[in-house]
């Protein structure tokens, strides 16, 4: 099935379904998502790790204390 047709159905699986099964459905793929994003930025950071683009403790503490002020 191609998508274009799967999203037709979910569309129709969607309007015809009652109040229960939307929130639900709805709070499925918001956490779907949520979890695709953050897949994406542990990615990112493990890039960063191995490309040596890491900060030390101090290094942390000195640039929160800037944002500070």
């Amino acid at each position: 099935m191609e998508t274009f047709e799967i999203k037709k159905e979910l569309h129709s699986i969607i309007d015809s379904g009652n109040d229960k099964f939307v929130k639900n459905f709805y709070r499925i793929a918001k956490s779907y998502l949520q979890q695709l994003e953050q897949d994406q930025m542990i990615l990112e950071g493990e890039k960063d790790i191995k490309a040596g683009k890491v900060h030390s403790q101090d290094e942390v503490q000195k640039m929160i204390e800037s944002w500070m002020k």
